[in-house]
């Protein structure tokens, strides 16, 4: 029973074959090869080529050789020529030419291993690196003769499963020890230089997708039923950047210690975002008035979660941003604080809200918006779960909900009328008030109306210092 079963997962070298040419052809693209012919235990395929099109622009990846070896397990183990090609072609726009992008793709030592049954075929790779390479521009006379655009990730390890026909689904993670990058370059006719670096070390990513239809159409696919998800993690990263021209030299650096990203697509909604951690960036040269401006933060996150698609009811958006322990050198400190009188402490941003919005077009349809007059939707609900800003020595933070009437758009002046309330509570505003009027960067009389202002929204809190509440 055990080797029945086993011998009904086997794949063929010819099945692996069609198994690529379906999932390409899945993916949007048109594939072709000058030649098929089996080699003994291998099915050698030669001059390969899939063509990927789309309005003003088109894409072709170029591949020598690829052979799918029956491994004699019931496996196959697929090589490839080192050295893929890549030609981007990109049609004339008002005053851009017409340009071909030409790049290499190249993999040492890349192998991979496919196993299963036709039905659901998973591949394993593995491979010492792979480097993708900008051979040149044709066309743009603009673009720098000694371009140079190169980055080569090492240490690759990764699998991914290809299952169904009509629908296929496809489940992937990848590894890597380490990605760098180089883009570098010198432009003639003002002697300026570019010469920037990315080093990124820890990577991992994982994704799910099942895709309906031809994703040459990205809107009819997501119509039909295509999902796509994914995420991306590093465990540190650094760049360095150097510019000269003719203000002079300028050099930017920064590190961090890690971070992620996310993203998610289906026919309603669009989601995606990302975290950065302990970041710092130092920046010097002859463009700024210090020898050396440095900024660092513990934490940046961004994330927003919308519908894409035109509905009669609304539908649930999300929205983050924060910038955690923001610092920034006593040299920018000192341009509007030389007295030093304002508290120098991390400043934070935080903004973290939910809602409902109501689209009144499908935003993946191309024709659509390029048609759209006026606001793609209405806005109907505003939830308000956090809210921080801290600054120089002030802390606001807040929640609250609200609810908008679209029908009544004159109250606010083209806004819709809100109902609901929001919570606040200030601490050391009237603090920080009093030091910006002493430095003078806040006229009196401003100042007065923004004190008036704050009395007719804000209480004072009995018992506690310069602390003033909305409710």
């Amino acid at each position: 029973l055990l080797a029945g079963n086993a011998a009904l997962a086997d794949v063929t070298p010819e099945q692996v074959w069609e198994n690529w040419k379906a999932l390409s052809a899945a993916q949007g693209q048109t594939i072709a090869a000058a030649s098929e012919a089996r080699e003994g235990d291998a099915l050698v395929v030669k001059g390969i080529t899939m063509t990927t099109a789309q309005t003003g622009a088109s894409g072709t990846l170029a591949l020598d050789q690829a052979t799918f070896t029956d491994a004699g397990d019931g496996s196959v183990v697929l090589t490839t020529s080192d050295v893929m090609t890549m030609a981007i072609k990109s049609a004339a726009i008002a005053d851009t030419p017409e340009t071909t992008t030409r790049v290499s793709i190249a993999l040492p030592g890349f192998t991979t291993k496919v196993s299963g049954s036709p039905e659901e075929m998973r591949y394993e790779m593995a491979g010492p690196s792979i480097t993708v390479k900008l051979d040149g521009i044709d066309g743009d006379k603009d673009i720098p003769t000694d371009l140079k655009v190169e980055a080569t990730m090492t240490g690759l390890a990764g699998d991914y499963m290809v299952s169904g026909s009509t629908e296929k689904t496809i489940a992937s993670t990848f590894s890597a020890e380490g990605l760098a990058a180089i883009i570098a370059g010198s432009n003639p006719a003002d002697a300026s230089k570019v010469n920037v670096t990315l080093n990124v070390a820890g990577l991992s990513g994982q994704s799910n997708s099942k895709i309906i239809g031809d994703m040459a159409d990205v809107a009819a696919a997501l119509k039909a039923g295509t999902t796509m998800t994914g995420g991306f993690a590093y465990q540190s990263a650094s760049f360095d950047m150097a510019v000269t021209d003719a203000n002079g030299d300028m050099k930017m650096q920064g590190t961090n210690a890690g971070g992620d990203a996310t993203f998610a697509l289906d026919g309603s909604k669009l989601a995606y975002g990302g975290t950065v951690k302990d970041a710092n960036i130092t920046v010097s040269g002859a463009q700024i008035p210090f020898p050396q401006v440095n900024l660092a933060y513990k934490e940046g996150a961004f994330k927003l979660a919308m519908p894409v698609a035109k509905s009669d009811s609304p539908s649930d958006f999300a929205f983050l941003m924060k910038l955690a322990d923001l610092t920034i050198s006593d040299e920018i400190w000192n341009m509007f604080d030389p007295g030093q009188q304002l508290p120098r402490d991390p400043m934070t941003v935080h903004l973290d809200t939910t809602g409902k919005v109501k689209l009144a077009v499908d935003l993946m349809d191309e024709t659509a918006m390029m048609g759209l007059q006026g606001a793609p939707g209405e806005l109907h609900a505003l939830d308000i779960k956090a809210l921080q800003i801290k600054l120089a020595g002030a802390d606001v933070t807040g929640t609250g909900a609200l609810t908008f009437d679209n029908t009544d758009m004159t109250t606010f002046a083209g806004v819709p009328a809100p109902t609901g309330s929001v919570d606040l509570k200030a601490v050391g505003v009237n603090g920080l008030l009093d030091k910006l009027m002493a430095m003078g960067l806040v006229p009196e009389d401003q100042m007065m109306g923004a004190r008036m202002m704050l009395g007719m929204f804000a209480k004072v809190v009995e018992g506690e210092t310069d602390t003033m509440t909305s409710s």
